[in-house]
C-alpha cells in the first residue's frame, strides 16, 4: 500500500527533469538509495516523456506525477504510467475525477476548508503546500484534533534543518523532499553532489529512527 511505503521511506523526493539523459543517472541513485518513491513534477515540456521513460526503464521506482492541476492532466500522467498523482491544490473536477480513479491520489490542501473539503471526497492523505507559509508544524498540531483520521505530505519549505519536527508528529506520513535533487545540480549533472545529498538524508533518517 502506498501509504505504507511512503512511511517507510519518510521523505518524497521532489524532482523536475528536464531530459531523458537526466533521468537515467538519477534513477540509478535513487535506487541505490532505497528512495523508490518519487514525485516527477510537471514543471518541464518533457516531464510526462520522462515519466513514462522511467515507468518502463526502472519498474522498481514507484513514481507520482506533481503539480497535476486538472483533469486532463490526470488522465495524462495515468497513461504515462504514474503509480500516483499529487496537486499543489484541487479543485472540485479534479476531486471527482481522482475519486473515482483506481490511481492514488493525493490532493493539495491549505487550510481547514480545503482539508474538509478533500476529507469529503475520502482522501485521507493529503498534501500540506506550502507547508511552512501555511504554517508548518504547529499548523499539523491543530490539525491533529479535528482531522484525527488524516495523513499529510507537507512539502514546500522542508528542509534538512526541519525535517525531524515534521516527522515527529504522528499526523505526517512522510515529507517532500525538493532539497535532496534542485534543479541546479541535476541541470550541472553534478551527480556527485546529489549523491552526498542522498548520503546525508539517510544519516539523518538513521540518527532520528
Amino acid at each position: 500500500m502506498l501509504i505504507e511505503q511512503l512511511k517507510a521511506q519518510q521523505v518524497l523526493p521532489v524532482l523536475v527533469i528536464e531530459t531523458i539523459e537526466q533521468a537515467a543517472p538519477l534513477a540509478e541513485l535513487l535506487l541505490k538509495y532505497q528512495l523508490n518513491c518519487i514525485e516527477i513534477t510537471l514543471r518541464t515540456r518533457s516531464a510526462l516523456q520522462v515519466l513514462n521513460y522511467l515507468a518502463r526503464q526502472y519498474p522498481e521506482l514507484i513514481i507520482g506525477a506533481g503539480t497535476v492541476l486538472n483533469v486532463e492532466q490526470f488522465d495524462q500522467v495515468q497513461q504515462a504510467g504514474a503509480s500516483f498523482a499529487i496537486s499543489p491544490g484541487a479543485t472540485e473536477p479534479l476531486l471527482a475525477k481522482a475519486a473515482r480513479s483506481e490511481m492514488t491520489f493525493i490532493p493539495g490542501v491549505m487550510t481547514a476548508s480545503e482539508t474538509m473539503q478533500a476529507q469529503g471526497y475520502g482522501f485521507k492523505l493529503q498534501k500540506l503546500f506550502p507547508a511552512q507559509v501555511a504554517g508548518g508544524v504547529e499548523l499539523l498540531k491543530a490539525f491533529s484534533g479535528p482531522f484525527s483520521e488524516l495523513l499529510f505530505c507537507p512539502t514546500g519549505g522542508v528542509n534538512p534543518n526541519n525535517m525531524a519536527d515534521y516527522l515527529a508528529l504522528n499526523n505526517v506520513a512522510v515529507v517532500g523532499g525538493t532539497w535532496l535533487a534542485p534543479l541546479a545540480q541535476i541541470q550541472a549533472g553534478n551527480w556527485q553532489q546529489i549523491e552526498s545529498n542522498f548520503a546525508s538524508l539517510q544519516g539523518q533518517l538513521t540518527v532520528s529512527v
